[in-house]
């Protein structure tokens, strides 16, 4: 067991705060039970003293550990996310925001065991006691921008941070620490990080979990799928003495060789992309439901991918539509390759033998996305567009949107994503009267690795 005293700092007013903050930890702790989260057993008070009676966790912090050894592999660096999550949706189920969640308060353990510590800042959604200046509790480089920007703290906010986490821990680095605080927080408001080391399920899940918006983050449980999943694509070990071996592959670059090319424009290095259009309408490449505004790049895929190479739409494109994929759920026979169309009167019920199934869909840009009768949204570039689409088709492909297993074999082996991009012609299109009539949205295909049927429906539309 470990003792920690309460020692209060000077001034009366600051020591009531102080005082109730780390006796919330202690109350905190008693409500949550997961195996993630430090136990407290007991509070004693002697005098004026104060002392709380909690777990012995002997083992370095994730910040020492990349300090002293470097980024972690992404193997490990996932099964560290995994169980800080686990933590974080027992807090969240009980209420509990954390507030600081950090890699300083990030415990790893000997064998890989995980603590998150410091429930002392963290506010119960049903006690609004502390705080109540406005003042941000919780450390700048690694709060969410909504706290930035003076919202409340909510789950998702710890999401985020536990994103910025998991890129310090694969990166080495905090991807929006500045010289100064006030350059910090200017970052993570303003500024996209790039992952140059992973790729990926670990890269969606990061880049997800760090969308700016608390609505276009992903959920919980598809960062759960998204890290399990890069946990065990590759074999990890960690000696008995809790520091892990790091062997760091070369950085895989778009462009580099094995990347997904996306004819007729190849992949240049990440670079920040800002794009608007009369009337503010705002068209991105990065999560646009965040309300970003900014692109990213998360890296190629591997040779064994389950991902497939992003296929444009349109006459001027690599294939065409004969129906509205906006709608989504859609089931069908054709084959998604270059050159094919795939027509409406394909369609099946998805319960039947079938091809494709299409499982998400979404527009590129924001507000009303049917039409546009003042305003043709400018094209963003299908770099941007397939950056956008391909980060949005992995994270829900390796969610429970799609079925963790088919025929009894992990879906990774047996099924194939790819995502589709619409053409600029498509894009800028218009009708016989000279009215826009583009498409803006892009859509997620699941079909069979090998290109043969599919026997029944493995997805439920995201939509």
């Amino acid at each position: 067991m470990a003792v920690k005293e309460l020692r209060l700092p000077d001034g009366e007013r600051d020591a009531g705060t102080f005082a109730e903050r780390i006796l919330r930890e202690v109350r905190t702790g008693g409500r949550l039970n997961d195996p993630a989260v430090v136990t407290v057993y007991d509070v004693i008070t002697e005098g004026t003293a104060t002392f709380i009676v909690m777990e012995l966790v002997e083992a370095p912090t994730l910040s020492q550990l990349v300090a002293a050894h470097g980024p972690m592999p992404p193997s490990q660096a996932a099964a560290v996310g995994e169980q800080v999550l686990s933590a974080l949706r027992s807090a969240h189920h009980a209420g509990i925001v954390h507030r600081d969640v950090k890699p300083g308060n990030i415990m790893v353990a000997a064998g890989g065991r995980v603590k998150l510590t410091d429930f002392g800042i963290a506010q119960a959604v049903d006690d609004p006691r502390l705080t109540t200046s406005g003042a941000l509790v919780g450390s700048p480089a690694f709060m969410a921008p909504e706290r930035v920007a003076g919202g409340k703290a909510v789950p998702a906010s710890d999401l985020w941070s536990l994103g910025a986490a998991l890129f310090f821990a694969v990166e080495g680095v905090v991807p929006f620490e500045r010289a100064s605080t006030a350059a910090t927080l200017h970052a993570i408001m303003n500024e996209v990080p790039y992952l140059t080391r992973v790729q990926g399920p670990l890269a969606s899940a990061i880049m997800g979990l760090l969308a700016a918006s608390p609505e276009g983050r992903i959920t919980a449980e598809q960062a759960q799928g998204l890290l399990s999943v890069a946990r065990s694509g590759a074999a990890a070990s960690t000696p008995p003495d809790g520091h892990p071996t790091v062997t760091q592959p070369a950085p895989t670059m778009p462009g580099a060789a094995g990347a997904t090319a996306l004819p007729p424009t190849t992949r240049s290095s990440p670079v920040k992309r800002r794009m608007t259009v009369a009337g503010a309408v705002v068209v991105t490449a990065a999560l646009l439901a965040a309300g970003a505004v900014s692109g990213y790049v998360v890296g190629s895929p591997s040779e064994d991918d389950a991902r497939l190479a992003t296929l444009t739409r349109g006459a001027d494109g690599g294939i065409t539509f004969g129906f509205d994929a906006r709608s989504g759920g859609i089931c069908g026979f054709g084959r998604f390759a270059e050159g094919h169309r795939i027509t409406g009167e394909n369609q099946v019920d998805c319960d039947e033998p079938h091809d494709y199934e299409v499982y998400d869909s979404a527009s590129a840009v924001s507000g009303p996305t049917w039409n546009y009768e003042e305003v043709v949204p400018e094209y963003p570039g299908e770099e941007a567009l397939a950056d956008y689409a391909e980060q949005r088709c992995e994270t829900g492909f390796y969610s429970d949107a799609v079925v963790a297993e088919y025929q009894d074999r992990p879906k990774s082996k047996v099924l194939s994503s790819r995502a589709i991009i619409p053409t600029e012609g498509r894009w800028t299109e218009t009708d016989e009267d000279g009215e826009p009539d583009g498409f803006y949205w892009v859509a997620c295909v699941v079909t069979h690795r090998d290109g043969g049927q599919l026997k029944e429906r493995v997805s439920r539309y995201l939509q």
